[in-house]
């Protein structure tokens, strides 16, 4: 007699072995439509097979079940402050950096390679989104460091390379280098201008910091750009690891923070005492020198939160398309339709917009227009974006079941993450406070916002009246940082739908248009009003593996 009691059934099959980027149809159509059209796509296919491989899978499982671990003291008592790794976050650097995600755009003059690279980073960054934190940061650091030409000479090659080296040893000995970075502090926070750590100048010209970062992230870096209080006030410096003779530079670890997600990442509080540091730019001017790595930090806090919904929303769909409930398919059940259609218009939404964002640091250099725009709407769509990812993670969970609340699934993990980057450089009211803040300081970026808004203008009558709606909103704000959420929310909902109705598909657009500019986007997802081509809408999320 068998002792098997039933046989397993109704369930659906793995979701590996396909190509990320050929699946996902909203960002092949936004490549295609940018400068990098006739190059991208061949090295974005080979990094979405990687990217849907069992294997990577197995990775992103692995650097996150096997945490970093702090080792601060070798076995003789000495001080070596080093943070230990499972092999598989060491394959997931070298896949990133091998494909360029760390420094694409400062080593490929290809027109596009902002494009391409943010392209890359939403097709990788679903595999495990931790170890991308280090390759944000090398992204980011290179603009500041122009503003200090030796430093840039020195490391750029290293930061460029694309070969992975997770040697604990000098730079110089190395084949590729990381950066991270140490900016707040336990009394300042945001408010970096709080700061107390201290730099003095030493007679070399280099100088001597002392004390501590609240949060400095991926401490096994290579070097770190670090604010601190110079004699001319507050400053940016590079600290290394290790000092031009080949000893430790002072870097107190303290101890690796215990997060809610972000688990394959190493976020640490660390100790300067009389720490060697090479000054960044000029004494007193260190939030201007760093405001391009915010920028472009910002951008991947996007894209991060884009892959988190597009991940999602594919979950949600292969496992809705799989199973079966009440006599059919779950992706065949009206409400269930309703609800996986809300959450791929939403998903397309903000993939529509990041790429569009990203194609404007491929504007040539003094190109006013683009830096108008992407100064307002930078840190619109980074708000939005972010506030939406975690809504958005949880109805899709929720899509499947008791299944979805299960760490094998994948799901919690991704609800997990999907709250980091809304705090990561800069948090909501920050961030909306900093939209209040170029409004104020560059008038001339809103009238570029909406100029790009009226290129769409006479196609749907809902985006004319939502942009009327915004304009006058803009003109009768009576405490303008009481209703600075609604006014940026607004602005990137116009925004979304504005991009959507010139590019996106008409099904997606003429929802997006419905619910959120015409109806109140502020319902759960799952409202779309009868007559929404779901079917086809789903249909362009859906993976064939």
């Amino acid at each position: 007699m068998s002792s098997e009691t039933h046989t397993v059934f109704n369930q659906p099959p793995p979701l590996v072995d396909y190509d990320t980027f050929a699946a996902d149809v909203p960002l092949r159509e936004a490549v295609a439509r940018g400068a990098a059209a006739e190059w991208a796509p061949a090295e974005l296919h080979e990094l979405g097979v990687i990217a849907g491989s069992e294997q990577a899978r197995l990775w992103g499982e692995q650097a996150n079940t096997n945490p970093p671990q702090l080792k601060a003291f070798d076995r003789y008592g000495h001080r070596v402050d080093r943070v230990e790794y499972h092999p598989a976050y060491h394959a997931l650097m070298q896949t990133a950096i091998g494909h360029g995600l760390h420094a694409w755009p400062w080593a490929d003059d290809r027109p596009g390679a902002h494009a391409a690279r943010a392209g890359k980073f939403l097709t990788w960054y679903t595999v495990d989104s931790g170890h991308t934190c280090p390759i944000s940061m090398t992204y980011a650091v290179l603009p500041a460091l122009r503003h200090q030409p030796d430093l840039a000479a020195e490391w750029g090659p290293g930061l460029t390379s694309r070969r992975y080296d997770g040697a604990f040893v000098p730079a110089a000995d190395k084949a590729g280098v990381t950066c991270g970075m140490g900016m707040t502090e336990k009394q300042g926070g945001s408010d970096v201008r709080a700061n107390t750590t201290t730099a003095a100048p030493l007679d070399d010209g280099t100088y001597a910091i002392t004390g501590h970062k609240w949060f400095c992230s991926a401490p096994m870096s290579d070097a770190f750009l670090v604010l601190a209080q110079a004699p001319g006030g507050l400053t940016c410096f590079l600290v290394p690891r290790w000092k031009p003779d080949g000893s430790l530079n002072p870097f107190r670890i303290q101890r690796l923070k215990d997060k809610l997600g972000d688990r394959s990442n190493a976020s640490s509080e660390v100790e300067f005492a009389a720490t060697l540091a090479l000054i960044v730019g000029e004494e007193g001017r260190g939030v201007r020198t760093i405001i391009e790595m915010v920028n472009h930090t910002r951008l991947d806090c996007s894209l991060g939160s884009t892959a988190i919904m597009r991940r999602a929303v594919v979950e949600a769909v292969w496992h809705t398309s799989h199973r079966a409930a009440f006599g059919k398919s779950l992706v065949d059940q009206p409400l269930m339709r309703n609800v996986l259609a809300d959450l791929a218009i939403e998903s397309e939404a903000a993939t529509t917009t990041v790429m569009w964002l990203a194609d404007l640091f491929d504007a040539p250099e003094g190109d006013e227009r683009a830096g108008l725009l992407q100064r307002l709407a930078l840190p619109i769509v980074k708000y939005w974006t972010c506030k939406r990812a975690p809504v958005h993670a949880a109805e899709a969970l929720e899509c499947l079941g008791g299944a979805g609340y299960v760490e094998e699934s994948g799901m919690p993990r991704l609800f997990r993450q999907s709250p980091l980057n809304g705090i990561w450089e800069g948090s909501g009211n920050v961030i909306c406070l900093d939209v209040l803040r170029a409004m104020v300081r560059s008038p001339q970026s809103v009238e570029a916002l909406f100029d790009e808004l009226t290129v769409a203008a006479g196609q749907d009558r809902r985006l004319d009246d939502a942009v009327e709606a915004a304009s006058k909103q803009l003109a009768d704000l009576d405490e303008p940082e009481w209703a600075a959420r609604r006014l940026v929310e607004d602005l990137a909902l116009i925004l979304q739908g504005s991009l959507l109705v010139r590019f996106g598909d008409p099904a997606v657009a003429e929802a997006f248009c419905s619910t959120r500019l015409a109806g109140d986007h502020r319902r759960a997802f799952g409202s779309l009003p009868v007559g929404a081509d779901a079917g086809r809408i789903i249909a362009r999320h859906a993976v064939e593996a």
